[in-house]
């Protein structure tokens, strides 16, 4: 496990982990094993539960995000690979699904060319019987469509599903100062100035908790790119990663 884990933070190649570590084989044998079995994704859950309790909260969420990130690949190959118009990106999506601590309860990783209101799909397969107590998503604007996205969660897991939408391009000074002057003429005074949104970063109602899990994960060198042939290889990272993470916290409480 600490052998995978420092792969995991360092980014280093199989054959390269250090002699302190099993040989390189055998530590790629038992993280084969468990993808194939499924330990990573119980592993998440298990210590997702206990971190969930310790922080006051029930183990089984009722409210989840789902969001997507498209990475980069590298000339390895491998299955599930495609291009992103919209990022300009050539490679691999990853998409969540996230409690509304930030820490992930389903992962699939599919071609960058899917778009997110199909990739979602694949994504909560099964999830309201994985997960009986959610009941409610935050999805942004990439997830509208007839039978896709938001309305596919209400209609197949019966979901309650709210979207999460960038505020409107403001108007103009000016636009704003004649609309200011006209509402004047009719005896109501209006500070136009009070109209104009706060400039900079706007963290957007639980838009930012999914970007927040992104980064963590980021924070693993492994994770900058895809590496991997397989998809699910990069799923059982993602496990992994959170996994990690959701440790540390534990050990530091």
């Amino acid at each position: 496990m600490n052998a995978v884990f420092y792969m995991l933070k360092t980014g280093c190649q199989w054959h390269m982990l250090p002699r302190e570590f099993p040989p390189y084989k055998t530590v790629f044998h038992y993280f084969r094993q468990w993808r194939l079995d499924g330990t990573w994704e119980r592993l998440n859950r298990a210590i997702r539960e206990r971190l969930r309790t310790r922080l006051g909260r029930n183990p089984e969420p009722s409210a989840g995000i789902v969001d997507s990130q498209s990475v980069k690949t590298t000339g390895v190959g491998g299955e599930e690979r495609g291009y992103d118009g919209g990022k300009k990106t050539k490679g691999r999506k990853r998409h969540l699904l996230v409690d509304t601590e930030g820490f992930v309860l389903k992962a699939k990783v599919h071609s960058a060319k899917v778009m997110d209101h199909e990739g979602i799909k694949p994504l909560l397969l099964r999830a309201d019987a994985e997960f009986p107590s959610l009941k409610h998503l935050w999805l942004d604007a990439g997830y509208r469509g007839e039978d896709k996205g938001k309305d596919w969660v209400e209609k197949v897991l019966g979901w309650t599903v709210e979207m999460v939408e960038r505020p409107r391009k403001p108007a103009s000074k000016e636009t704003l100062m004649k609309w200011a002057g006209r509402w004047l003429h009719e005896g109501v005074a209006v500070d136009w100035e009070k109209l104009i949104p706060p400039k900079g970063f706007v963290a957007l109602p639980r838009r930012w908790v999914v970007e927040r899990s992104f980064a963590w994960i980021s924070h693993n060198r492994r994770m900058s790119k895809d590496y991997e042939r397989l998809c699910s290889t990069s799923e059982a990272f993602v496990y992994a990663a959170m996994t990690r993470l959701m440790v540390r916290r534990l050990a530091r409480g």
